[in-house]
């Protein structure tokens, strides 16, 4: 019997986690946690019977408290609590399902307490890759990659650890906006940016895909994941995304991982690896396949993904302020603050302002967290937020 713990459980990668829970009878859910969605919560603690439930928002998590009286899960709220979800005695695994940068410190206490992780909170990496992998190795913690891109990068190189990688191959969908022009872009609307073409995920991730920003973020976290320099790894259009990605070999040889685009073959090869496990779904239909189209994204159209390039081969504490920035950004244009152009914009002026300020190199967690708050402390100010 598998024991897991989940972060983000009522979330697009926490619910699909739980279906791939019910769907086998061998793994049991030993915590959970969410951020506020406590009615949803509430139906996943008495299914699943977690022996402690996390929420984020503590008047949330008092709520919940009262109404999960009758059983046996103890609530517990705040950072402390999920940090308590984290850590679960009996947990082996957990699956960090949760959006943003709330989830480097129950990484980082996973970690220390012996637990793998199922890693799909990609701002754990992007601004604390320094850390969680020295940790992580040093600790003897396997670290397993869930989104679909470094799932496929992971399995490609599964067998081919002591061949020299000559480039990683990251693949893209391009977004909704793949075929609009520079003149289209302008008029777009928060509407338009939500219609992801492949992916069912949540609003910010989905805006990230839409700007390219997230292929940004998946560039530093497979940097690293796979000990890999930036101008190695290359982002790849292949608007059907059939091919999750590729690692190409120092001898030309190219390794690649296909599947229709679901969610819950990455987390369950997460979960389960080194084995394989059945999993219901479509398969890829070869004779009904007529192309794979293969693409060179567009920075002039995007320049988030540049930026994110930029962020990363400069290192230290300029990815913390990419990701705070398009946070910050992305939180205005989802409220209708700005137009989408803007994201971008927002975000190459508040890395400006901070490299003229100053990177540090190897920031501290307690530094991370202050060069958050200084960014939209920043940007607040600037754009009047």
């Amino acid at each position: 019997m598998k024991k897991i713990a989940i972060l983000g459980s009522t979330g697009s990668i926490g619910t699909q986690t739980l279906d791939i829970v019910r769907a086998n009878g061998d793994i049991r859910v030993e915590a959970i946690a969410a951020r506020a969605n406590i009615d949803l919560l509430e139906k996943q603690i008495r299914e699943f019977s977690p022996k402690i439930a996390g929420v984020w928002d503590e008047k949330k998590a008092a709520e919940l408290k009262l109404r999960v009286a009758d059983t046996a899960t103890k609530v517990v709220a705040g950072k402390e609590g999920i940090l308590e979800v984290s850590t679960a005695p009996k947990a082996e695994i957990l699956v960090t399902g949760i959006v943003g940068m709330i989830g480097i410190e129950p990484t980082i206490a996973a970690i220390r307490a012996g637990k793998d992780i199922a890693l799909a909170n990609k701002e754990t990496l992007v601004c604390a890759g320094h850390i969680i992998m020295p940790l992580a190795e040093d600790r003897g913690i396997r670290i397993l990659p869930v989104d679909s891109e470094h799932s496929a990068i992971f399995q490609s190189l599964r067998g081919n650890k002591k061949n020299r990688i000559a480039k990683i191959l990251l693949t893209a969908s391009g977004g909704p906006f793949r075929k609009y022009s520079a003149k289209k872009l302008k008029t777009v609307t928060l509407e338009d940016a939500l219609k992801h073409p492949n992916w069912s995920m949540g609003p910010k991730v989905t805006i990230d895909s839409s700007t390219m920003v997230n292929k940004g973020l998946e560039v530093i976290e497979a940097h690293w994941l796979f000990n890999v320099p930036s101008d190695r790894i290359q982002v790849v259009v292949q608007p059907k995304s059939i091919i999750h990605s590729m690692v190409e070999f120092e001898d030309g040889a190219v390794m690649a991982q296909l599947g229709v685009p679901d969610m819950k073959l990455p987390i369950q090869y997460a979960l389960y690896y080194p084995k394989r496990r059945f999993l219901a779904g479509d398969r890829l239909d070869f004779w009904t396949m007529n192309e794979i189209e293969l693409v060179k994204p567009d920075l002039k159209k995007f320049p988030g993904l540049g930026l994110a390039y930029h962020a990363c081969e400069k290192g230290g504490s300029l990815p913390t302020v990419l990701n705070s920035a398009n946070e910050i950004a992305v939180s205005a244009f989802l409220k209708k603050k700005i137009a989408w152009g803007g994201i971008s914009k927002m975000i190459a002026e508040a890395m400006e302002q901070h490299e003229n300020y100053g990177i540090l190199k190897e920031p501290t967690v307690e530094e991370i967290f202050e060069i958050r708050n200084s960014t939209e402390a920043w940007m607040k100010e600037k754009y009047h937020l």
